[in-house]
């Protein structure tokens, strides 16, 4: 277990590209020969879009980085949060740190996203695709990202993270993301049964569903649940999704100054008028 910790610790950035590029090659190859819906459409014009939307993460990313090192700075200084309290094994520290990171920056800022007005508009991006596919879960506003990782900041200070427990969920969250977006066809006893611990790829296709109630739930990422222990978890027949949202124009989902803009449209629907 220490030699896996310390693997964490000294991880590049050219090794967390590798694993992001990886993930995405295995899930791109596995859609082509597994498909969940076989879809008429140009995968790589609309992967254009979703990679654009991720150079713009990797460079917040690059913000945020130097800011959360500082904060492990900080924790490590004054011994702060959950995990200097009490004394436990390193392979429940590690599960515990995971558990709270994936509940504060994955699904409490995701459902603050669906019911925030604010926050919503921004989020209406990542609903904006037509064509779910692995590309999907890199499509995010920049301001909907920052979002996202300033909660992820909020978990770390609140477990008193070590740079190597926060490394391993960020691993982690890469190929859940990943994994949850692609249009991979399971079989579906294993989906189901994936899905009672886990966010399965069927699972995550209701939250794309173009219209409610289905868009409000399986807000999760790594762990389901947090959906079933809020009662947001919903399970059907994927036969029955139309991926999109009923507030853009779908006709511009592959038009990235059109998804920049969207959020700032003054007509946009707001989360409090959803029906």
């Amino acid at each position: 277990m220490d030699a896996i910790v310390t693997f964490f610790e000294n991880l590049t950035s050219f090794q967390k590209l590798i694993w992001i590029v990886g993930c995405l090659s295995v899930f791109w190859i596995l859609e082509g020969v597994y498909p969940l819906k076989k879809h008429q459409y140009q995968k790589w014009k609309h992967a254009k879009t979703n990679f654009v939307l991720l150079v713009s993460t990797m460079i917040i990313n690059v913000v945020f980085g130097i800011i959360t090192v500082g904060v492990f700075l900080w924790i490590e200084t004054n011994n702060f949060g959950l995990l200097h309290m009490i004394d436990l094994p390193v392979w429940v520290e590690i599960l515990l740190a995971i558990m709270i990171l994936d509940f504060t920056s994955q699904y409490l800022v995701h459902y603050l996203l669906h019911k925030v007005p604010f926050m919503w508009r921004f989020h209406t991006v990542h609903h904006s695709d037509t064509h779910v596919d692995v590309t999907s879960g890199t499509r995010h506003h920049p301001i909907d990202f920052i979002f996202r990782e300033t909660f992820a900041l909020i978990g770390v200070v609140i477990a008193g993270l070590p740079v190597s427990y926060y490394l391993m969920y960020r691993i982690l969250t890469v190929l859940f993301t990943y994994f949850s977006h692609a249009d991979i066809r399971l079989s579906p006893k294993l989906d189901k049964a994936i899905s009672y611990v886990f966010i399965s790829p069927n699972t995550h296709k209701f939250h794309h569903h173009h219209v409610m109630p289905w868009t409000d739930t399986n807000f999760g990422n790594i762990f389901s649940i947090w959906d079933r222990i809020f009662g947001t978890f919903v399970y059907e027949d994927t036969k029955d999704i139309v991926y999109g949202i009923d507030v853009l124009d779908a006709k511009k989902s592959e038009d990235i100054l059109y998804q920049l803009k969207a959020p700032f449209q003054k007509g946009l629907k707001s989360a409090e008028f959803k029906s």
